[in-house]
């Protein structure tokens, strides 16, 4: 994780996105598009995990929404979702006051940043170093996008251990 913004050339991020073609191609209900858009790439995921937690604390009911639309702006609309105007137009999407959602996000900035920060290290701590990541049984990680078949044997063997 950044906390510090790192500028990226459009050029090296949009070739990137490319990436993005064998999750899309495992889910198909998800749209991934490569970077189309003349946005620039976001510069740290430090903003949009900071949105992340002050909508649980304002307004935790539309969490979920706030996080499936903040994931739709990213990888389907190649919005900017670092720069705070864009988490206030996502929080306003899900229902939430753009000007309220931002003032409550800046009034508690460093908290926020911190407790980022410490689920980061708790992360690394625990042997995650790429996303999405799960832990099983509290102590099996699997990291990358995982197929639905994968993700099932890998429950189904877990299980198994814990019962055998």
């Amino acid at each position: 994780m950044r906390t510090e913004p790192k500028a990226a050339s459009l050029d090296k991020f949009i070739q990137y996105t490319k990436s993005w073609r064998r999750p899309a191609e495992m889910e198909p209900a998800v749209v991934f598009n490569e970077w189309a858009s003349g946005n620039e790439p976001p510069s740290s995921s430090l903003p949009a995990q900071m949105a992340a937690k002050s909508m649980k604390i304002l307004a935790p009911d539309n969490v979920d929404a706030f996080h499936h639309r903040l994931l739709r702006a990213y990888f389907t609309e190649n919005r900017t979702i670092s720069d705070w105007s864009v988490l206030g137009a996502v929080a306003s999407d899900v229902g939430v006051d753009s000007e309220e959602f931002l003032a409550a996000t800046r009034q508690r900035d460093r908290s926020l940043t911190e407790e980022v920060i410490a689920d980061h290290n708790e992360a690394i701590n625990k042997g995650i170093t790429g996303v999405p990541a799960m832990i099983f049984n509290d102590t099996f990680p699997i990291q990358g996008a995982q197929d639905f078949d994968s993700l099932s044997m890998w429950t189904a063997r877990l299980l198994d251990r814990r019962s055998g």
